[in-house]
């Protein structure tokens, strides 16, 4: 079998995995759950009887390269063996350089040498930006974007990292891989460091504008202003109050770049980078110079060995952020999301509505308890959201999982095209799809023990007149677009789910029960239905 790879099927990019579109039924892990086997081995029993299909989780250039030159694998290795023996696949999250807008996974010769491997500055001659916090205060460093020593270096330890797996991981138990952690800098809208100070006053390179030309239909509108008016000269002539920003994300761009390239040269995985949301009134408020949607063409043209960008989201925007992201072909794929009882309904819609590659909540092993809040803040999450006060209930998510995993065959071979879309309660406006001569409407609010929002529904279209619909909290409604044929009715109610690649059919709905009610737990139907006049 060949290695995980992307291909466009209907405009559409879809994540191959042994030679079959594949999603991640996924979870993103806390931090430090991988960094020992011991502590891992009781999470993947967990995780299996959650029905995820993969995790995603740490990889470190700490653990990777303690030594300068020394390269060690083994935790690599023995993650491999442990994901193998429960059946499930992974993705690498590599902290090299970056994470949360912070340089802590970096090795101990990296941190201790600031000659070599320079900090960013906040301010001019400030390398640690403090953020108040209760009794305390917090304090972020990173190392600099414009340190070509340090792209070089964590360049150089990734591509072993991918040579290993070419050489170790020939079932592919390793699917793709995060390059970096939510990149940027806090506290500034730039790195003020003389090596920045110094490309702040060079022309914009043409390799950019181009690159943002051509993709300018996306740009955000004070971008495309700019460019409108001037595509020749220093940062701040040509982009003007966006000028720090789009510095950062060419130059954070350039090291992520030539961090992918190097690995991909190895073993050329999927990868990508992942941001933390626009929050705030600026940038600085939020990492600058992670890929936002903000400045996405600028990863798009500077980073061309990622194969997509995205989101991890900790805010109640969840409708708009997914339209955010999912701009000049970028395929919705949900590393990190907050772990709290919208998640069930938020995958569904994530795969039906933009047919995404991914959905993982993070910290999943905490899953059936509230979110943690004490630190939220200081690590994006908008601690105001109401939805934080019920957790995700393992039951619900559980089925939801195992029912799309057999579901994957159907829903991913119509990625790409108009007969696969979802309803989520949060959306309250456009409550019904269309295919073809037959609508699909849903009333939500049903069954879903009063949690606000719990609700959604997933339609499937498979032949002129059958449909598979995944539901959850709410009360769907056929309606015949026919004028010649204006009434429709069922021929068949399925209730069941796909075993082993096979339907298996647990009742035949009809008389009260052909009043199609999807309650407290997520259930599918397969359904067949008749117009006429």
């Amino acid at each position: 079998m060949s290695i995980p790879k992307v291909e466009v099927r209907n405009g559409q990019k879809v994540l191959l995995v042994d030679d079959r579109p594949f999603y991640l039924l996924s979870g993103e892990l806390h931090n430090s759950s991988s960094s020992t086997l011991e502590y891992m081995e009781p999470i993947w029993d967990k995780m299996q009887a959650l029905h995820l299909n993969s995790l995603l989780f740490p990889v470190t250039w700490q653990q990777v390269e303690p030594v300068e030159g020394e390269f060690h694998f083994e935790l690599v290795d023995g993650l491999i063996e442990q994901a193998k023996a429960h059946g499930m696949k992974f993705g690498i999250l590599w902290f090299g350089s970056w994470k949360n807008a912070a340089c802590s996974y970096a090795p101990d010769w990296v941190k201790t040498d600031l000659e070599r491997f320079p900090r960013a500055e906040v301010v001019k001659g400030k390398s640690f930006n403090e953020v108040p916090f209760k009794l305390f205060k917090m304090r972020y460093t990173t190392l600099s974007a414009f340190a070509e020593e340090t792209a070089r270096m964590d360049a150089r330890a990734f591509a072993k990292l991918c040579a290993h797996l070419k050489e170790y991981d020939t079932d592919h138990t390793v699917i793709l891989i995060q390059v970096e952690n939510e990149t940027g800098i806090l506290g500034a809208s730039r790195d003020h460091s003389d090596l920045a100070d110094a490309a702040f006053r060079e022309k914009v390179p043409q390799e950019l504008i181009q690159g943002l030309l051509e993709r300018k239909d996306g740009l955000v509108e004070d971008v495309k202003e700019a460019l409108e008016k001037c595509q020749d000269g220093t940062w701040e002539e040509v982009f003007g109050s966006a000028a720090d920003e789009m510095l950062m994300a060419y130059y954070t761009a350039k090291h992520i770049e030539t961090v992918a390239a190097a690995g991909k040269a190895e073993y050329p995985l999927p990868m990508y980078a992942n941001c933390w949301l626009v929050q705030g009134g600026k940038p600085g408020d939020y990492p600058s110079g992670g890929p936002v949607y903000r400045v996405m063409e600028v990863y798009q043209t500077v980073a061309k060995s990622l194969d997509w960008v995205a989101p991890d989201i900790y805010i109640p925007q969840f409708i708009d952020t997914c339209e955010k992201y999912t701009k000049q072909g970028n395929p919705l794929f949900i590393p990190e999301i907050a772990l709290q009882f919208r998640a069930t309904s938020r995958l569904m819609y994530a795969i039906g509505h933009h047919h995404a590659l991914c959905f993982a909540p993070f910290g999943i092993e905490d899953i059936g308890n509230l979110a943690d809040t004490s630190l939220g803040a200081l690590v994006g999450m908008d601690t105001s959201d109401p939805a934080l006060k019920n957790p995700l209930l393992f039951d619900v998510y559980a089925r939801a999982n195992e029912l799309l995993q057999g579901l994957m065959p159907v829903l991913t071979s119509l990625y790409g095209t108009e007969n696969l879309n979802a309803l989520i309660e949060e959306k309250e406006e456009e409550r019904t799809m269309t295919f073809g001569k037959i609508s699909i409407s849903a009333a939500f609010g049903f069954g879903t023990m009063s949690m606000t929002g719990a609700g959604a529904l997933i339609a499937a279209k498979t032949a002129e007149n059958e449909f598979y619909l995944l539901g959850y909290g709410c009360l769907p409604e056929f309606e015949s677009l026919d004028s010649e044929n204006p009434f429709i009715e069922f021929l068949s109610i399925e209730e069941g789910e796909f075993v082993n690649g096979e339907w298996v059919m647990h009742r035949l709905l009809n008389g009260d029960e052909e009043h199609i009610h999807f309650g407290t737990a997520p259930s599918l139907l397969r359904i067949r239905t008749h117009q006429f006049s």
